[in-house]
């Protein structure tokens, strides 16, 4: 069962249970991840090559988990925003659409493991210093598929970078 599936799930059950909060972010992330199914098929459509559009436009679980990432960033941008100015109902309900969120996202890498996973890829990457980060974050990013945000990672690897 892949992470839509698992979605479509629990959207049923929040309607069941008539949890309207639960059921309305549920829906608009399903229509995320229908929205990136529809650019990935307009893409397909594209080449000539192309078979069965409706099957191999279909997300894996690692492309809905990256709209998953995106709607979950969206929340904690609109939380700042709304907490500039002054908006605490706002801050309230983008928060608990935030949680409901983040539920469904993979778990996160720890510090310690992230560091080590910094520390294998400069060692396997030979001699580096701060003008190789992106080739660093290039690799590291392959790496932690979506197990560490893209801020985390860059945290870690300008810590272990020599100047």
């Amino acid at each position: 069962m892949n992470i839509k599936q698992t979605i479509e799930g629990e959207r049923k059950e929040a309607m069941r249970n008539k949890e309207e909060l639960r059921l309305s972010v549920l829906r608009m992330l399903l229509a995320a991840i229908k929205n990136r199914e529809i650019e990935k098929r307009t893409k397909l459509s594209k080449n000539p090559e192309t078979k069965n559009l409706e099957k191999e436009s279909e997300l894996n679980d690692e492309e809905a988990f990256g709209a998953l990432r995106s709607e979950t960033k969206k929340r904690r941008d609109a939380i700042v925003e709304f907490e500039k100015g002054g908006r605490a109902d706002l801050v309230e309900k983008e928060s608990a659409e935030l949680k409901i969120l983040e539920a469904y996202l993979p778990k996160e890498m720890g510090d310690e493991e992230l560091e080590k996973l910094v520390d294998d890829t400069v060692a396997g990457l030979g001699s580096v210093t701060i003008k190789d980060f992106g080739r660093v974050m290039g690799e590291m990013m392959k790496k932690v598929k979506g197990q560490a945000s893209g801020d985390r990672v860059s945290a870690a690897v300008k810590k272990m970078l020599p100047e």
